[in-house]
Order: C-alpha cells, then structure tokens, then sequence
C-alpha cells in the first residue's frame, strides 16, 4: 500500500472515531438534559403537593417571560402566577396529590417541551368545611436552560370537558 492510501485510510478512521465520540457525548448530553427536565417537572409537582413555594421558585422562571395558562385563564409573570395562582391554590388545598403521567420529553438545545397527563386530589377548603376534589387532564411544559439550570417557562394544562347535563324534557299541553 503506498503511502497516500495509507494517509487517507488513516484520515477515515480517525474522522470515523471522531464522529463516533461526538455521538456518544450528544447522546449522553441529552440523556442527562432528559433527565434533568424531568427532574424540574417532578419537583414542580412535589411543591405543589408539599405547598412548598421555596422548591416552586426554584424550578419556575422568576420573571415576567412566565406564561401559565390553566383551565381558559392566563397568567403573565412569576408574580402574577405565584400571586393570583400558585400561592392561593397551595392555601386552598390539603391533602393534595399530584402526579404526571405518560411524560414525552422533546430537546433542541437550551429549549424542551414535554407532554404529559396529570391527575389531581385535595381536600378543598377551610377546616371543618372541606370537600374531596379529583381531576385530570393533559399538560404542556415548555423549558428553557438559564444558567446552566432547566426552567418552566410556559405551562398550559386543560381538563377535559364535562358532559352537559340532561336536559328536562319539555311538557306537552294536552
């Protein structure tokens, strides 16, 4: 084999090893990034059975470029979600189990999303006056990776419509 041939064989395989590497690391990369994100959602929902707003403050986005948008309303900013939203339910709620379930997670680069479905119970209510409430739904995560750290930067959950309730038949005059 001449010396050319030699070069060029040497060439692909290192080329071909290098590839190789860079491979492994991407896919290690996004194991641990998957991973990760879904780290922050699991936390995010232990806070909010835990009514633990110190872990909630540390997995949201603590700024105005906050979006939540639960059951057709809308909060805009941290404040106004940990505020109006968040911190009222976490009062409201006892007893609370949440949990996430059939999670998808998607990456492209500092940015995920996930899918999941949610189910939900509490007890509702002041003491002495409480009510059990179930639910479940469908949920969208978006993160984004800030200082080195996966955050929720958009959130939208919906619960399935409810049937409409029979109607009453109306009368017939004779």
């Amino acid at each position: 084999m001449n010396n050319k041939l030699r070069l060029g064989a040497i060439v692909v395989i290192i080329a071909l090893a290098t590839a190789f590497i860079m491979f492994n690391h991407m896919s290690l990369a996004n194991a641990n990034d998957e991973a990760a994100v879904r780290d922050v959602l699991m936390k995010s929902a232990l806070s909010f059975e835990n009514n633990d707003m110190a872990t909630a403050t540390q997995v949201w986005v603590n700024d105005d470029s906050l979006t939540v948008f639960e059951s057709g309303h809308a909060n805009y900013g941290w404040a106004d979600y940990r505020d109006n939203h968040l911190g009222p339910e976490m009062k409201e709620m006892q007893n609370t189990k949440y949990s996430f379930s059939d999670m998808k997670i998607h990456l492209s680069g500092n940015i995920a999303w996930a899918t999941m479905k949610y189910s939900i119970a509490a007890d509702v209510g002041e003491a002495g006056k409480t009510r059990h409430v179930e639910g479940a739904g469908l949920a969208t995560a978006v993160l984004e990776k800030r200082d080195s750290q996966w955050r929720i930067v958009h959130w939208h959950s919906s619960a399935p419509r409810r049937a409409p309730s029979p109607s009453a038949s109306p009368v017939k005059n004779p």
